[in-house]
């Protein structure tokens, strides 16, 4: 069906090296099929390198016991002279939107995979999700064959999925009449609309009742002004037309240099050198890396040459002299000693950093920093006020790039109002642009979404001034990403039909085509595009990978190693059809070799042009959103079933979770587990232990007031957790003391501090030795308890009653925790954020959210809240919407 390439369409690019022939011989055919054997099983699931496919273990290894605290600052001092300091050690900080970490209770409990069921007996996991991802696939096909069968072919009906218009239905299994019908007919009977299956702009909102409590999110919405429903508004007749007026107020730009003292030098050789404040400005990049985590780079060859390459042109403008005023010739980085430049640029640092101003300084800057930032947060779009999103023009630096870039260490120069391209209303005021300078041009283009737009020097990319991830343009443009791949339910089926059997195609280009769609499809590599490898990394998706990308392993196997989107290493080991696996050999088979495409007759314009042949607007990209997508809303049909729908709102968030956790993996949305998760499970660990210690004493304190409770609740009741042996409670006693310290002292501190701000008189250093005295007593009252193994009683009128509520709030505590935790350690390998932000159509948390009485904001964040509101708004009132 549709689109074929040929040779005549193919790029000069592309056509360079071995080339694969045109047509595939029926002997060449054979004798592959001779060569390949091998079953689909589990095909289309990227699995863990050490991964024994035939034989995989359903039980994780056990975690080691977590005994050992560590109460040590992990901050190190800077005594190393800074030009010769050695590189700060790499950190990686988890998402905001992950889960918090996981421990243990039972660490000698071997643990069941995620997504295991209770059985003993267990197919191992990547069976199990195989089956899972196939039965899916094939309702996908049921649903798609249902769609196309209650559209009436004979009239000139628009079709559903041109311009991502919404799909107007999206279940043929689920049916609820909603008021009229739709008029269409299907067999000669009128069928009748669910209402979430109704377009967006299309609905009406039900009557509500009104919450016992208002939710964060409502009293958010409460603050803000009437916005408008763009979502149910009708759709334009020409959406080319993005805007009528706009008005803004242009650009913010960085401050300019602030020049460091005169002492502050350049030693070159072991000669204090005087240079230019261009090249002075230049010097400070450098030191700026210098403390940073990202130091790594000035140990970097490229980014050295690169530097320095970029920085002696700048000090040959002017020149470098002396302190005798003689020339002085930079030619070796080596030479350059930056460390007075350093001294002075990190004082300054220091000095203005938010910790070291008192409260009137915070306030008076941050009051400085609204006022110079005010007038571009927001610009009028048709008359509505809408958030602009980056108005600051990104000030010099020294360009890092992702991965082995080629021109890592440039830098990137100051941009001047002479390279920036105004866009605004005909009729509204331009901005002003700084004295002295003017813009480079000024034009009117409705159909563009930028405010203003630049050249930056390194790659020569276009930088855009946009509006906010929560304006309504942005929110149209992820409305439409969703619909579209919606609307991508009705095609699936055949799509996935023809590349099927066009994997045995004879024609070279339709089968590359075919298997790249596979991997596109199954194991959601990118597509990739054509790239200028000489200025940019080197970069690939599944069109352009190259010989060496791919090695196989009979029956099977496919390993892929390369640098995907941001230079990120994608090094991934996946199972696939045999006729794949078959495919593959053809396209590596002699005498291509490393450098040689691997799709050498297919690129990712011919494969866009092809898919759009199904579906106005298909490209790529949109079968990593369906397939999370739609994977997601069959996993979430099913959890009324399960027992902790009904639990603990921790236990809710834990089983959305799992849902999405299920979407990361049978989508292949990984990651490298960070070099914090044990540490992070370590101090995760610790605090359910310290609760389960705090419930031991407590327990204790009953027998204290009251010894008969031994007897009525059992002496297993009273005994310590096998977790807590006597070597971990004593240290634990420790970090409680000096827990206890620190915060009497930082209290102590803070209201001396308040005591300064207010002009009072401080307190003397004796009220804080007064305070440290509780310290001593806890310290005294845990040897004590360690002698005897008694507790004494606490609290005022200590009661039996009061005890026992103590213990089931800790339990409840404990029981939160621990799921939070089993959440984490699932999460080490998978990246939810990346599936519930960018691919799993919101309005599904959404439904989720209120069909299991969870607050949105569990979900989603401020940011995401905004950035989703037209999500939260759409389907407010529909607890049955489906994707």
């Amino acid at each position: 069906m549709g689109y074929s390439s040929s040779d005549d369409d193919m790029p000069l690019s592309r056509t360079n090296g071995n080339l694969s022939s045109a047509k595939i011989s029926s002997s060449v055919d054979k004798a592959l099929d001779k060569s390949v054997k091998g079953n689909a099983a589990a095909a289309g699931l990227v699995v863990p390198d050490d991964m024994d496919i035939d034989a995989i273990s359903n039980k994780r290894k056990s975690r080691t016991s977590i005994t050992k605290i560590s109460y040590k600052d992990d901050s190190e001092s800077d005594g190393e002279p800074l030009a010769k300091r050695p590189k700060a050690a790499k950190r990686e900080v988890d998402s905001d939107d992950e889960p918090i970490g996981k421990a243990r209770r039972k660490t000698s409990t071997p643990s069941k995979p995620v997504f295991a069921d209770s059985s003993e007996d267990e197919e191992p996991l990547v069976k199990k999700l195989a089956k899972e991802k196939k039965a899916i696939e094939a309702k996908a096909a049921r649903e798609a064959k249902a769609i196309r069968a209650m559209s009436t072919p004979k009239k000139a009906i628009k079709d559903e999925s041109d311009d991502d218009a919404p799909l107007a239905r999206s279940s043929a299994n689920k049916r609820k009449s909603n008021g009229p019908t739709s008029g269409r007919k299907s067999n000669g009977v009128k069928k009748e609309e669910s209402d979430s299956d109704v377009p967006i702009a299309k609905k009406t909102k039900a009557k509500t009742t009104t919450p016992a409590k208002k939710s964060k999110v409502k009293a958010e919405a409460e603050e803000e002004e009437e916005e408008y429903e763009w979502w149910n508004a009708p759709k334009p007749e020409d959406d080319t037309i993005k805007w009528q007026t706009l008005e803004h107020n242009g650009v913010l730009f960085a401050p300019e240099y602030e020049p460091l003292p005169k002492s502050a030098k350049l030693n070159y050789d072991g000669q204090p050198v005087n240079i230019s404040l261009e090249a002075e400005e230049i010097a400070t990049f450098w030191c700026a890396m210098m403390t940073q985590a990202s130091s790594h780079h000035l140990d970097n060859p490229v980014f050295r040459n690169n530097f320095f390459h970029d920085f002696s042109e700048v000090v040959k403008k002017e020149g470098a002299r002396n302190n005798k005023g003689e020339k002085v010739t930079i030619k070796s980085l080596d030479k350059c000693d930056f460390t007075k430049i350093f001294d002075a640029w990190n004082t300054r640092t220091e000095a203005n950093k938010a910790k070291n101003l008192s409260k009137e300084e915070k306030e008076k800057a941050k009051a400085k920093k609204d006022e110079l930032e005010a007038p571009y947060l927001h610009c009028l779009w048709d008359g509505r006020k809408q958030r602009v999103g980056n108005f600051r023009v990104e000030p010099p630096s020294l360009f890092r790039g992702r991965g082995e870039h080629p021109k890592t260490g440039r830098v990137k120069t100051r941009v001047w109002p002479e390279q920036i391209t105004i866009n605004i209303g005909k009729h509204a005021k331009v901005p002003t642009p700084p004295a002295g300078h003017k813009w480079k041009a000024v034009q009117h283009d409705q159909r563009a979404t930028w405010l203003a737009m630049w050249q930056e020097n390194i790659n020569g990319a276009y930088k855009y001034v946009m509006l906010g991830a929560a304006s309504d343009v942005k929110g149209q443009s992820d409305f439409k990403k969703f619909e579209k791949a919606r609307a991508l339910k009705k095609h699936i089926d055949k799509i996935r039909r023809d590349y099927t059997k066009e994997l045995k195609s004879e024609v070279m280009a339709d089968r590359q085509r075919a298997t790249a769609m596979y991997l596109i499809d199954k194991l959601a590599l990118r597509a990739g595009n054509e790239k200028d490898t000489e200025n940019e990394a080197d970069t690939v998706g599944c069109c352009s990978l190259k010989y060496e990308h791919i090695s196989l392993e009979p029956p099977n196997k496919v390993t892929f190693d390369f640098l995907g989107k941001d230079s990120i290493r994608y090094n991934e080991t996946a199972l696939v059809e045999p006729q794949v696996f078959k495919n593959l050999k053809l396209f590596k088979k002699a005498p291509k070799s490393d450098g040689d495409d691997l799709f050498d007759r297919l690129t990712t314009s011919q494969l866009n042009k092809h898919l759009n042949s199904y579906m106005q607007g298909l490209t790529a990209k949109v079968f990593r959103t369906y397939n999370a997508s739609w994977t997601m809303s069959n996993l979430l049909k099913e959890l009324g079933k399960d027992p902790r729908s009904k639990g603990t709102i921790a236990e809710k968030v834990k089983l959305y979770n799992d849902c999405n956790r299920k979407v990361a993996i049978l989508c292949n949305h990984k990651r490298t587990v960070g070099a914090s998760h044990d540490q992070q499970m370590q101090k995760m660990g610790d605090r359910i232990k310290g609760l389960r210690y705090q419930q031991w004493r407590t327990k204790k304190m009953m027998l204290d007031i009251d010894p008969t409770q031994k007897k009525k609740k059992g002496a297993a009741y009273f005994e310590l957790d096998e977790d807590l042996d006597q070597e971990w409670i004593v240290e634990h006693q420790a970090f409680l003391v000096e827990e206890l310290r620190t915060k009497t002292t930082k209290k102590f501190e803070k209201e001396n501090e308040k005591r300064k701000a207010d002009k009072e008189k401080p307190m003397p250093d004796k009220d804080l030795k007064e305070r440290l005295v509780a310290v001593k007593e806890l310290e005294a009252k845990f040897k004590k308890e360690n002698k005897s193994g008694k507790v004494e009683a606490e609290g005022r009128g200590p009661t039996v009653e009061k005890y026992l509520a103590g213990v089931d709030k800790l339990e409840e505590r404990i029981k939160v925790l621990e799921t939070q935790a089993e959440d984490r350690d699932g999460n080490k390998e998978v990246a939810l954020g990346t599936s519930k932000i960018n691919y799993i159509d919101p309005r599904l948390t959404v439904v989720f959210s209120k069909k299991f009485d969870v607050p949105i904001e569990k979900f989603f964040s401020k940011t995401l809240r905004d950035k989703f509101r037209w999500a939260i708004k759409s389907v407010e009132d529909q607890d049955d919407w489906e994707f």
